[in-house]
């Protein structure tokens, strides 16, 4: 996909103007999930310039509130549980290049996809999990400053799960419908902020919360 209209598609999710290196790795992700959604499920969403807007977007938008341009070097270890195609986790490598990156994603097939973005786009410090994440959640070695989540099933039960994800006074952030924001108050030792509506959509939020 043409760089030029990447960034003019993003454009209202990102304060800062991305590189032509990240666009170039932004179009190259796009072919791979093209290709490889053909064969199998990683995203019901076909039309390139809505991958641009709902996946991309939506992951940038998080990575801007996560990681301000003062805070884009920083060396952070970022946990996302049940990355699918890739998203937000991803994208945010794109924007803070030196994060340590775990994805965790127990469907085989889709892990695969994973590595393989990873590989093509050269990028260093990322591991891929293929388990479920409740099977890893509260181990010392999965502890992260910054957890994310965004679009899974079964919100309800994997809220509490991301939480045991965090180290000491870590950020959990969260793509999620606005009718899914009460069920953040179940998180009784996270202080969350106001949830932030995402640009072009009606009914999505980014809500961030602090454990203390």
């Amino acid at each position: 996909m043409d760089a030029a209209r990447i960034a003019a598609l993003l454009e209202p999710f990102v304060e800062t103007a991305l590189a032509d290196s990240q666009l170039e790795q932004i179009s190259t992700y796009i072919d791979l999930l093209v290709r490889w959604n053909a064969r199998i499920n990683l995203t019901a969403i076909r039309k390139e310039e809505e991958i641009v807007t709902r996946h991309f977007g939506e992951s940038f938008f998080l990575s801007r509130h996560v990681f301000p341009t003062e805070a884009r070097s920083s060396s952070a270890r970022v946990v996302d549980i049940g990355s699918g195609a890739g998203f937000p986790g991803l994208p945010l490598k794109l924007w803070a290049p030196q994060i340590h990156l775990t994805l965790i994603e127990s469907n085989h097939k889709k892990a695969a996809f994973l590595r393989e973005v990873a590989r093509e786009l050269t990028l260093t410090n990322v591991d891929v999990i293929t388990d479920r994440a409740e099977s890893i959640a509260g181990r010392d070695d999965y502890r992260a400053e910054v957890v994310t989540l965004r679009a899974v099933e079964n919100f309800e039960t994997i809220l509490p799960l991301a939480a045991k994800f965090l180290s000491a006074y870590g950020t959990l952030a969260l793509l999620i419908g606005a009718a899914q924001v009460p069920a953040l108050e179940t998180l009784s030792e996270i202080q969350w902020r106001e949830p932030i509506p995402v640009p072009e959509s009606r009914a999505r939020v980014l809500s961030i919360g602090v454990h203390p």
